[in-house]
């Protein structure tokens, strides 16, 4: 499968794709104004420990202090103990964290046995700060390299997932174990397959001095403070994105395509040729189509070929993904219509997870399907179109109701999460109450305060026109009948600013 890797960058910006056979399959947006921070190592205080959750918060110099879970705390290098525990969770160059999750830890010491409030420790950041939670931090530090990840408190070889041929496995493992430092820890990434021993020795030899480096950044300063920041987006593209498929990558910006040149002849000489400049005076995203699609990923609903849609409803704890035929009817067999259906919507929600980012717990309603067979086709067609898919995923089987579970590793934020923001008006819930709704609100408010019918008093609401258009339209001989029986008078004033939920009422006496 070919691959390009088209930037778009300026001083405002960069913006990423990963095309895959002419079809973008991946974005990536850094504003130079709010970088992400995965990656970044600070030297870090623990500020608080809750012993019943088993985690620490550290402050790292950020508005909201680092979680760190105790199965993120390396334990051999924090307490000095022997190095006969089992390995900890490893970074994979299919996901940008650790994989170890709360609730789940590699050793069974406590963590106020390990940390002290205000202690000092080097914590590497492996999720950034979403929503309202501050960024996930791990005390397991890696620096990865082009063919390599590095962890250099960890004695463990191991070789990327994706590599699945066992006999290079076996080879990359013997051949990082002669060349390696003892003690170490190395994880062959997937650009690392059938790459030569100069090629690891040349990263190892980056790797190691970067790590000297870190040390005496964090030794010579107090803590919070940053010690490490990872590489701008567009040379981690160059470092992750490439592989022995990709055919070249193409930037606009001058200024940048230089430092590509300069960065690759320093680490990547071999990758050079294949980085362009776009010189074409309409937009880069524009001419590959990229703005479009950009579009299209920020909509609720999207429709198949078919004639059938796919809708995306994305809350706080999970995502839930809606199968529907829409306007495709088949022909004679309605479980042909509806398997096709499904079957054409695994292909679309998938590229749609990996285009819009979307992570964390994943519901699937695909439409219901009496025979078993159906189901395993679509199951299986689910888990092929997700072996492209470079975050780790795990998926349940098809349940009884036609929904299927799955979990897709999530470290930064969504595409609408980058790119978007909450309705000011709606407060994000995506709805407001109807104009009918507020105007028995404002009826039920009047009918609620107290009258004597003997003092004749005026009622002035302020209100918003939509709402004021329905009271004169719908509700005045009501309105009039409640001025009769309570001895009032009732009047509007319009205000335009007013949000259309709101209103003020005035009583005053005459």
């Amino acid at each position: 499968m070919s691959s390009e890797i088209l930037i778009n960058s300026n001083q405002r910006e960069i913006r990423v794709a990963l095309m895959e056979n002419h079809q973008v399959a991946e974005l990536f947006i850094e504003h130079k104004t709010n970088k992400g921070i995965v990656g970044n190592i600070y030297r870090g205080k623990v500020t608080k420990i809750l012993p019943g959750m088993q985690v620490a918060f550290v402050d790292i110099g950020l508005e909201k202090a680092g979680f760190l879970y105790v199965g993120d705390i390396d334990v051999i290098d924090m307490l000095g103990l022997e190095d006969d525990m089992d390995p900890p969770p490893l970074h994979d160059d299919k996901d940008d964290s650790f994989t170890g999750k709360p609730g789940r830890p590699n050793h069974e010491i406590r963590i106020q046995d390990i940390l002290q409030e205000g202690q000092e420790i080097l914590v590497q950041v492996a999720k950034n700060p979403l929503g309202t939670k501050g960024a996930r931090i791990t005390n397991y530090i890696t620096l990865p390299g082009r063919y390599l990840v590095y962890m250099p408190t960890i004695n463990h070889i191991s070789v990327s997932r994706r590599i699945e041929d066992e006999d290079e496995k076996e080879r990359l493992k013997n051949l990082i174990s002669k060349i390696g430092n003892p003690g170490e820890g190395y994880i062959v990434r997937t650009a690392g397959q059938d790459a030569a021993a100069a090629d690891f020795e040349s990263d190892l030899k980056f790797l190691h001095r970067l790590w000297q480096n870190l040390e005496l950044q964090s030794e010579n300063r107090s803590a919070p403070h940053l010690v490490y920041e990872d590489l701008n987006l567009i040379f981690r593209s160059i470092r992750d994105l490439f592989a022995s498929d990709t055919e070249r990558l193409v930037i606009d910006s001058k200024l940048d395509f230089t430092k590509c040149l300069e960065f690759c002849s320093t680490y990547l000489p071999h990758l050079s040729d294949k980085i362009e400049q776009y010189k074409d005076p309409m937009p880069i995203f524009d001419h590959y189509g990229i703005e479009m699609d950009i579009s299209r990923a920020l909509g609720r609903t999207i429709w198949l070929k078919s004639g059938g849609y796919i809708t995306i409803d994305q809350t706080e704890a999970l995502v839930a993904i809606d199968v529907n035929t829409g306007k495709y009817v088949g022909h004679n067999d309605p479980e042909d219509t509806i398997l096709k259906t499904n079957l054409e919507a695994v292909k679309e929600f998938v590229y749609q997870l990996r285009l819009r980012n979307i992570g964390g717990i994943i519901i699937v309603d695909f439409i219901d399907m009496a025979k078993e067979e159906s189901k395993e086709m679509v199951t299986n067609a689910l888990k092929l179109a997700l072996k492209a898919d470079r975050s780790r995923t795990r998926i349940l089987k098809i349940s009884e109701l036609g929904l299927v579970e799955m979990t897709r590793k999530r470290v930064r934020a969504s595409l609408v999460q980058t790119l978007c923001d909450p309705c000011d008006y709606c407060n994000g819930k995506g709805y407001i109450k109807g104009t009918t709704t507020v105007c028995h609100e404002i009826i039920r408010e009047i009918q609620r305060r107290e009258t004597d019918n003997i003092t004749k008093k005026q009622i002035c609401i302020e209100v918003h026109p939509t709402v004021y258009d329905m009271l004169f339209e719908e509700e005045s001989s009501f309105l009039e009948e409640m001025e009769k029986q309570n001895n009032i008078e009732i009047t509007f004033q319009v205000n335009p600013k007013l949000h259309r939920e709101k209103y003020n009422i005035l009583a005053s006496s005459k």
